[in-house]
């Protein structure tokens, strides 16, 4: 792209939307704003990036600002069918995404993940291998940090590990990762890509530009990521926790990889079958960029997780409180139910994505679930479908805020609160974050009203320790 000789307009001001404008100023660009939310967090963006020369458009001169522009920048929280990159399209111009102009500059290879849930751990996990192993890798993409705020320190010898949404997969075209991932496709984002066969095509675009020279690495396991076998060029590496595939696999207690034991399968701290299989899936990518075993195990074994992901965030009065707002669908608060030791209240709900509620409740009836609380924009969705299912230990609470405390009340000494939405955050929260957050500031509240009194002698020990009552 020429720069300098064309004139942007960047959609949404989100962390993508201010890379891309920041990076396009950069290069020289004529860079105009446009949000249709008007909060605070929009108008201290536009500030920050006025300065920068940067031009905020207001609503009523968007028509006369669309026509103007060469390329629209699309943030990946705008659907492909909003009235405005259709306007664009329609008048034969560009859209394109932060992901793809970040896609069109890179000059050092990149590991491409992508999956309905398990992203953000794979990548996360992947990252810390390959920084053991020596190697200059750097997390990016969906998992926090815009691709094009990482290109000047990524070089030519680094590795992008880069996490794809399917949002971004939408206006992504140009991208050729050395190695791709797809951990699994379950339903999510109904409400956005409409058909679960419009979904799968998305995720299976990651491989599209694929060539004999890279590589994919696939789920055996699920039969719909099993089935992108047949679409790509790339040579194939397959992870299964079933089969002792050409690829990564388990055995006897071991993380193996074609044959070889890389490192033994106690050695991963985080529980669970789904968090076995983002393990084997970061280790097979590890081995192709060359990642020796040591480096594997070590990253491995001082492996904690991620935040918003089955994170124990404090205890009161015996119940525990576990924040999993990461849990935006189905699929993965059902692994989340069946990861989570001993009994839990569950927290239910927020803004709809389209699919059906019915198949967790069908695993809950078996489950240590004991009750579910359920809240939001969705609430009377997911009760329906958990009376469909017969589920009828529940409560109704539309506020989050009174949905924690309602859970709380409810579950017992030695039993869990569990934030395991099943949904988005955005009937009330700019993020999954920000509604952890809001839960770890709940149990906060609920602590100093329910916390038991210390003894008065107790206080000047205490203090001469530096404990302060919290952990």
């Amino acid at each position: 792209m020429l720069f300098e000789r064309q004139t942007f307009l960047v959609a949404g001001l989100s962390r993508s939307g201010i890379a891309s404008a920041e990076y396009l100023r950069g290069k020289g660009a004529a860079v105009y704003l446009y949000d249709d939310v008007d909060d605070e967090n929009v108008r201290s963006a536009q500030a920050r990036l006025k300065e920068l020369g940067c031009i905020p458009v207001a609503k009523n001169e968007l028509d006369e600002k669309t026509e103007k522009c060469d390329v629209l920048v699309l943030s990946p929280g705008i659907p492909i069918d909003h009235p405005l990159p259709v306007s664009f399209k329609r008048a034969g111009k560009r859209v394109l995404g932060e992901t793809e102009i970040a896609a069109l500059a890179l000059r050092c290879p990149v590991v491409a993940v992508t999956g309905t849930n398990g992203k953000t751990t794979t990548v996360t996990m992947l990252e810390s291998i390959l920084k053991q192993a020596g190697k200059n890798a750097i997390a990016c993409g969906n998992v926090g940090r815009p691709l094009t705020t990482c290109l000047d320190e990524l070089g030519e010898d680094g590795i992008a590990v880069a996490e794809i949404s399917s949002f971004q997969l939408e206006t992504l075209v140009s991208l050729r990762p050395h190695v791709a991932v797809v951990l699994n496709v379950t339903e999510d984002h109904l409400n956005r890509h409409y058909t679960l066969e419009n979904y799968i095509y998305l995720k299976s675009r990651i491989l599209k530009n694929c060539t004999e020279s890279e590589y994919a690495v696939l789920n055996y396991d699920d039969p719909t990521v099993r089935s992108f076998a047949e679409k790509t060029k790339a040579n194939v590496v397959w992870f299964s926790l079933r089969e002792r595939v050409a690829g990564g696999y388990l055995a006897d207690g071991w993380f193996c990889y074609k044959g070889e034991k890389v490192c033994s399968e106690e050695e991963l701290p985080l529980g669970g079958d789904h968090n076995r299989m983002n393990a084997l899936a970061a280790i097979c990518a590890a081995k192709l960029f060359g990642a020796d075993n040591a480096s594997i195990s070590e990253a491995l074994k001082n492996f904690r997780g991620v935040r918003h992901r089955l994170q124990t965030i404090g205890e009161l009065n015996g119940v525990t409180f576990i924040d999993d707002s990461k849990a935006t669908n189905v699929d993965s608060a059902v692994k989340a139910i069946g990861s989570v030791k001993g009994e839990s209240v569950i927290l239910l709900g927020g803004k709809d994505k389209g699919y059906s509620y019915e198949p967790l409740f069908d695993e809950m009836k078996g489950s240590n679930v004991v009750h579910a609380v359920i809240y939001g924009e969705n609430a009377f969705r997911i009760l329906s479908a958990a009376l469909k299912r017969g589920y009828t230990s529940v409560s109704l609470c539309r506020p989050f805020d009174m949905a924690v405390r309602v859970a709380y009340l409810t579950a017992k000494s030695g039993q869990n609160v569990l934030l395991s939405p099943a949904s988005a955050s955005f009937d009330a929260f700019r993020s999954f974050e920000e509604r952890g957050e809001r839960f770890a500031e709940l149990l906060e509240l609920l602590r100093a009203e329910y916390a038991p009194a210390k003894p008065a002698e107790a206080a000047p020990e205490l203090a001469e320790d530096g404990f302060d009552g919290t952990e």
